[in-house]
């Protein structure tokens, strides 16, 4: 097969390169290679079973036209500086206006007009003067909640309306390998599992969000595609009562802190934060089960979930971060007999693990059923641990309570972000004509962000 553009994964990165490409009016042939399926057809058969049955060949939470974070809880951050790196790249003035021109496009295809965090200008104040106090930093970032059943038909409008305008979407084939003439790329071998056959294209462009992160640190081994060591994000998803995340909830929906605690000083930061909202897992290539966490629009719990994630960038010689996190992951989940591992709060300052029966009598409930009551300290680093710790005391002068000794915690939380690319203002690799964008560059971590390398790719091969 033949075309002009090959893009490898539907998530929002290769999504809005194609989307921004017909906008365009180009002419040009795009095919889009996804291992998994439509949206219509990714179901997760948790909702009736109560329990993660490891579907195979992969997750559909994880896998799948729209990506990873358009099945969690499909929150649009609407500032430059949210969303990992990528001004850094291209400048936070154009970043922030691709944001607002990107933002259109959710609404033309059905986003909620509502904004969150835009209102209660002295309640965010009195929040900030609270963080502030606490040695942390409250980030302002209007929150656009797509929600996560909404998304679905979101995106699924998306997609019909990048078949209808001839893009050729290939779903239920992996990526195994980039085709390479000297310094050039001329395309990717693909394969359903049965059959192999080779796509020949004047632009490859590798969008593998964070599932494919993994993937993507081989190939740039293999390859000499030159990059760095990225950082990885390693913690826990914290689960409170909403009473105790009201105020913040109201006037933020999404409160965004980011504190250095003391004794390591590592960047630790809140993230994903879910408003009545249901942990959930997630399964990644050979059975890594990780927590993250969704919202709904219609659907609520009692809750509010939020992610605590501690950055760890790595030196030399070491340069594997995702295989350091992946480490952690399984031995947690090893503790948990496949599943995710949940500890009070209260349990980890005494020193003890979490029994069954003490969840049964607190008042914070476990929104994921299938969670097991134990120990997350007999697998998180020292290091991590301490720094959780820390944080969440810091969180309990922003909001009182958040530190009780009934807060859950479960592990493990994982975000991989990949090794850096190194790539130029238009998303050149010293491969000629590849082209790496979204979670698995590095650059960018969550939708908006990915979906504006995608808009700003789309407009460069146009």
């Amino acid at each position: 097969m033949k075309c002009d553009v090959l893009i490898v994964g539907a998530g929002p990165a290769g999504i809005f390169t194609a989307l921004e490409m017909l906008k365009k009016n180009t002419k040009k042939k795009i095919v889009i290679v996804e291992k998994g399926q439509s949206v219509k057809n990714r179901k997760c058969p948790k909702n009736i079973t109560k329990t993660c049955v490891n579907c195979k060949p992969y997750c559909h939470i994880t896998t799948g036209f729209s990506g990873a974070g358009a099945f969690s809880d499909g929150k649009l951050s609407l500032s430059y500086e949210v969303g990992g790196d990528l001004p850094e790249l291209i400048g936070s003035e154009l970043a922030q206006e691709t944001i607002n021109y990107t933002d259109k496009i959710y609404l033309d295809f059905g986003a909620d007009t509502h904004v969150e965090g835009l209102e209660n200008t002295d309640e965010v104040k009195a929040i900030r003067k609270r963080a502030i106090k606490a040695g942390l930093k409250l980030v302002d970032c209007p929150i656009r909640h797509l929600g996560t059943e909404k998304a679905h038909g979101l995106y699924n409008d998306i997609e019909d309306y990048l078949i209808t305008h001839g893009v050729e979407i290939l779903f239920g084939y992996e990526c195994t390998n980039i085709i390479l003439q000297g310094n050039k790329c001329l395309g990717a071998h693909i394969t359903d599992g049965k059959d192999t056959q080779d796509i020949f294209a004047n632009s490859t462009i590798v969008a593998t969000g964070r599932r494919g992160a993994d993937w993507l640190e081989q190939l740039c081994t293999e390859h000499n595609i030159a990059h760095h060591p990225g950082t990885v994000d390693i913690g826990v998803r914290v689960e409170v009562r909403n009473e105790i995340m009201e105020k913040v909830n109201k006037v933020l929906y999404e409160s965004k802190l980011i504190g250095y605690p003391k004794p390591f000083k590592n960047k630790v930061r809140t993230f994903c934060q879910n408003p009545g909202g249901f942990v959930s897992q997630e399964n990644y290539d050979g059975g890594l089960a990780v927590v993250n966490g969704h919202s709904y629009k219609d659907l609520k719990s009692e809750n509010t979930n939020l992610a605590i994630l501690c950055s760890h960038n790595f030196s030399v010689p070491f340069n594997q971060p995702i295989a350091y996190a992946q480490k952690i992951g399984e031995l947690t989940n090893m503790l948990a007999s496949g599943h995710i591992l949940v500890q009070r709060y209260g349990d980890i300052l005494d020193g003890k693990r979490t029994w069954q029966n003490e969840l049964a009598l607190s008042n914070v409930k476990p929104t994921i059923p299938d969670a097991v009551a134990g120990d997350i300290t007999a697998a998180m680093p020292y290091r991590s641990m301490i720094n959780i710790i820390n944080f969440i005391q810091a969180m309990d002068e922003v909001v009182p309570g958040f530190a009780s000794s009934e807060t859950l915690l479960y592990s493990p939380e994982l975000k991989f972000y990949s090794n850096r690319i190194k790539m130029d203002e238009t998303f050149n690799t010293n491969i000629e004509n590849l082209h790496c964008l979204g979670d698995s560059s590095g650059w960018t971590r969550g939708l908006m962000m990915s979906s504006v390398m995608g808009v700003l790719m789309g407009r460069h091969l146009a």
